[in-house]
């Protein structure tokens, strides 16, 4: 007879057994709907039930057991597709273990952390799923970050290995620690390709501890620090897909950079779900269009800035992509502008979902197509399992409407930075570090960072509320506004602007920007300075770097 499983399990003692080990914490009826919408519990043969509790008690709910359990349900099916072609679910598995065994032979063990430098393609997959198969931790480094930060990053963190694309490796000189080249051929020293193709594949034995990922902080307002995670078990997948339709087997291109929090989290989402992911090296507006249309893409994960670049190419090129069958634009990593979500919605349909969360505390609101269009500002509704609560100087709940620090609880906050320090915690609760406020409807807006703050003339100005009133004028393509040193007024506020293929940086242009915020806000939100740049300096998740303006 035949049970259902998916990695939260059923059909008898076998499936309950799993059900248990992955349903920490998850109410069954709720989590159980959710998964089975998605497709993730489907029918097995018990003999299949039995394999797959098996593996996710010796490999834990992790990447290297939730990986194997796809593996076990669906090994031929394709697991991804890169600029090199494709894999299937067992083709992954035999290279990340052949790469396991090679790594184990330079030193790498449980507990050890393994520092991976690369861009959206393979060996980034192959190498998270081989530390993982050791029970080594891994470290994500930003492909953005300078030669000297990589090097300071990798002399406090000591990893006993370094994995990293050829084209970082000038980045490295100062360095010490041993490398092996994630993207180099086959005849390389030292390579992936060289490495998988000098072992043949074989399983370790699994390890007794689990992998931990540590994801870096952007480092735009300071020195980027180490935000490290542990297994969270199925109700991460639960929350994200109670609110964002994905669907098993569909295949999704994840244009978010894997190394950060959401590229990495909608990596993990495809394999729960057997979904085929689409990797590219590099993020190209038209391409982006392309790879969806070729691979028949039901959704991607983006950072906004992405969106943002496809909306600016010309009408007659957007209007030559027609993606009747994309169901899902997941945005996160950075503030998403509701005029942007707007035009993105207006020529694409209601396919955006935007996921608002930090590294530190993972997902925090999700607000959904219908939540754009109710209100294209907000950040939406906390999701399964999570809560969400604005506190007062007193750490008091306010009431809808009134503006506070953001805190939230769910399965997968952080345990504190690798450096020592974390957030604030409040009755369980860990701080954003944004303030914001809640509707009456149950929508969370932020209002900005707590430490973004600007005081001009004794008013208390958040920058963010500048942007997106700016935004919103036609002539405007990009904005940050930043908080400068005045001698009258203690700090003013400049508005740097990119404008439009139809702007002119001229002073007149300038005055009528202020003009545009003087009728929308109050008047000490008005910038005194509005200062026109060709671009924003940005990092690979999309975040302005305000330091550089």
């Amino acid at each position: 007879m035949a049970g259902v499983a998916g990695p939260l399990g059923g059909g008898g003692p076998v499936g309950a057994l799993a059900g248990d080990l992955l349903g920490r914490g998850l109410t069954a009826g709720a989590g159980a709907r959710v998964l089975t919408r998605a497709g993730v519990l489907r029918p097995y043969a018990p003999w299949t039930l039995t394999s797959l509790a098996t593996t996710l008690l010796r490999w834990g709910v992790g990447p290297a057991g939730g990986f194997l359990a796809t593996v076990l349900r669906e090994p031929d099916r394709v697991a991804l597709v890169d600029d090199d072609g494709s894999l299937t679910y067992a083709e992954l598995r035999d290279r990340s273990a052949s790469l396991a065994q090679a790594l184990a032979d330079r030193g790498v063990g449980e507990g050890d952390a393994v520092a991976l430098l690369a861009r959206n393609h393979r060996g980034f997959v192959e190498t998270t799923l081989a530390a993982s198969l050791l029970g080594a931790d891994l470290l994500y480094l930003n492909t953005a970050f300078s030669g000297p930060q990589l090097v300071d990053l990798l002399a406090g963190q000591r990893p006993r290995l370094l994995v990293h694309d050829a084209e970082f490796a000038p980045l490295l000189d100062g360095a010490d620690v041993p490398r092996v080249v994630a993207d180099g051929p086959a005849d390389a020293e030292d390579s992936i390709e060289a490495l998988v193709a000098a072992v043949p594949p074989a399983l370790p034995p699994p390890p007794a501890g689990r992998t931990r990922i540590v994801v870096l902080t952007s480092g735009t307002t300071g020195s980027p620090k180490g935000a490290p995670r542990s297994e969270a078990g199925l109700e991460a997948a639960v929350a994200v897909l109670d609110r964002i339709p994905l669907r098993f087997g569909q295949p999704s291109h994840v244009a978010a950079p894997l190394f950060h929090t959401w590229g990495f989290a909608h990596l993990a989402l495809s394999m729960l779900l057997a979904a085929p992911v689409v990797l590219r090296r590099h993020f190209e507006p038209e391409d982006f269009l392309r790879t969806l249309a070729e691979h028949d893409c039901r959704s991607a994960a983006v950072v906004p800035v992405m969106l943002q670049r496809v909306l600016a190419l010309p009408d007659e090129v957007l209007a030559a992509h027609d993606l009747p069958r994309l169901r899902v634009v997941a945005s996160s990593g950075s503030a998403l502008p509701g005029e942007l979500a707007s035009r993105w919605m207006d020529r694409f349909g209601d396919t955006l979902y935007n996921v608002y969360g930090s590294t530190e505390v993972g997902y925090a609101g999700i607000a959904t197509p219908r939540d754009l269009r109710a209100d294209p500002d907000t950040a939406g509704r906390p999701p399964y399992g999570t809560t969400v609560r604005v506190l007062g100087d007193d750490d008091q709940p306010l009431d809808p409407g009134e503006r506070g620090r953001i805190f939230v609880g769910n399965a997968v906050l952080f345990e504190g930075y690798t450096g020592g320090g974390g957030k604030e915690v409040v009755d369980g609760l860990m701080s954003t570090g944004d303030v914001g406020y809640l509707d009456d409807d149950g929508r969370l807006f932020v209002v900005g960072r707590e430490d973004d703050m600007v005081v001009s003339g004794g008013e208390n100005l958040y920058p963010s509320e500048v942007e997106r009133c700016l935004a919103g004028h036609p002539d405007v393509a990009d904005v940050a506004v930043v908080g400068v040193p005045d001698d009258d007024f203690g700090q003013r506020l400049r508005a740097v602007v990119v404008l439009g293929s139809d702007g002119v940086g001229d002073e007149a242009t300038g005055e009528a920007l202020r003009e545009w915020v003087r009728r929308r806000l109050a008047r000490f939100s008005v910038p005194r300075e509005v200062v026109f740049v060709d671009e924003l300096p940005r990092n690979a998740t999309g975040k302005v770097l305000r330091g550089e303006l």
